[in-house]
Parts: structure tokens; sequence; C-alpha cells
């Protein structure tokens, strides 16, 4: 099927890469239809496209290619909604928020977004009572290289 994107135009997609959230999205509860689609060819960025709605579209990363210690427990309740049966079948983004310079981006660690890929199910989890906040720098900050154009 064709569908229309926030970053890429159209492009078609099969049927069987539609992720479905049957709650939708924190503030997007309608959005029950999402695609995973590469945002950068290093395949660290991602983007999380609505099927129906081409302007909504979130860019995503695995949190553990930039923050080694990240812990997510996943409740059973949890498990048992995204039917998972093998942590391998389990892919876990994190939704970023994309400043200028790039180098100030930051990663929602506080709601992840977890993914069964083998039954295209997916729900963003809201930790509760967790350390982690909506904005983490993904860059270590490093003023004094920030000024010389660094990163």
């Amino acid at each position: 099927m064709n569908i229309q994107t926030k970053y890429f135009g159209e492009v078609t997609i099969d049927d069987n890469r539609i992720i479905r959230f049957d709650h939708g999205l924190p503030a997007f509860e309608e959005e029950t239809a999402f695609v995973l689609l590469p945002f950068s060819s290093d395949e660290v960025f991602f983007i999380l496209q609505s099927v129906h709605t081409p302007q909504l579209g979130f860019v995503v990363t695995d949190p553990f290619q930039f923050f080694n210690d990240y812990q997510v427990e996943v409740p059973d309740s949890v498990v048992e909604q995204l039917a998972i049966e093998r942590q391998e079948d389990v892919a876990l983004f994190v939704t970023l928020t994309l400043e200028e310079p790039f180098s100030k981006t930051t990663a929602n660690l506080q709601a992840p977004i977890l993914l069964n890929m083998a039954a295209q199910k997916g729900k963003q989890h809201i930790l509760s009572e967790s350390p982690y906040e909506r904005k983490h720098f993904i860059f270590p900050h490093n003023h004094h290289a920030e000024q010389k154009g660094a990163r």
C-alpha cells in the first residue's frame, strides 16, 4: 500500500510491516497503525510514521547506542499485551526531540516504545518512578568543543 509520510513523501509499504498500537500513543490515542522507516543510512535513527496521518512521524532511536546503562523493566501485563514470547522479537526505541544544532537533540528515556516485531504490535510504556527524564542529551555536552564546531 502507498502512504504519505512526514519526511519522505509517498512511500510504498507492505501491509505486514504495519505495527499496531491497540491504544495508540499518549496524546495520539486514535493513531493505532505505524510503520518503522529508516531515517539515516547507518540505521541509528528511524521514523515511526503514522500510516493514516502524514504529518505524524516520530524520530526514534535505539537508546542503548547512546546510553549504555539504560534499563527498562517490562511488566508482565505489557508482555501479555504485546504477545511477547521471545526477547529477541522485541525492539526498544525512544523518541527524540530534534534540536538545532543537532548536538543538542534529546531523548525521552521516560517513555520507551516497545515493539514486538514478530507480532507487529507496539506500545509506548511510561516508566513510573523512573530515574529517567523526558529530555536526556544523546551527545555528551562539551561546551569547549561546541565552540570550535566539533561534536
